[in-house]
């Protein structure tokens, strides 16, 4: 069941990440700075994962449940950034002082006009775009929480199954 839990975790964040950069390469949304520090959790905490995944598979429980333990802290973190963001969105409270929206500049002046029409910047507290009523920010808290809850669950697992192989039926 943790391999299972370990997996799934590794194929969500994947989506995740995926989409981030889809809504960036193909949606033309520029990431703020506080967006694209919201990706460092899954720069780290997918490779983790899949250590574990392959940890798991060779039966390294020991092992696997502490690199669980640091992908569940991990994808916590990220849940924490993105909360951040979107309290800072919604205005609860003051977002970061240099954090604003950018994009590279234009390869030349017959290119800034069509640079300014396709791509759209993204503040750090200015939501660019929500889907019930949660923005990027939002969402990424859910999906993180959610990935820090797998891998949790994943390791407490892990945890009690050597006292459930211990008990004869």
């Amino acid at each position: 069941m943790a391999l299972n839990l370990t997996a799934l975790a590794l194929l969500g964040g994947l989506v995740v990440i995926a989409t981030a950069w889809g809504f960036q390469l193909i949606g033309g949304y520029v990431p703020c700075k506080l967006c694209l520090e919201q990706r460092i959790p899954y720069y780290a905490g997918l490779p983790l994962t899949a250590v574990a995944l392959l940890l798991l598979s060779r039966r390294s429980n020991g092992l696997a449940l502490l690199v669980l333990l640091a992908v569940a802290a991990v994808f916590a973190y990220g849940a924490g950034l993105g909360i951040y963001q979107a309290g800072a969105e919604w205005q609860f409270w003051d977002g970061p002082n240099d954090c604003g929206g950018g994009s590279a500049a234009p390869a030349s002046a017959a290119n800034m006009l069509q640079a300014l029409q396709t791509t759209r910047v993204v503040s750090c507290t200015e939501a660019s775009w929500r889907m019930f009523g949660l923005s990027f920010a939002g969402w990424n808290a859910v999906a993180s929480a959610g990935l820090a809850g797998l891998a949790l669950l994943s390791a407490l697992l892990l945890k009690k199954k050597p006292v459930a192989e211990g008990v004869s039926a």
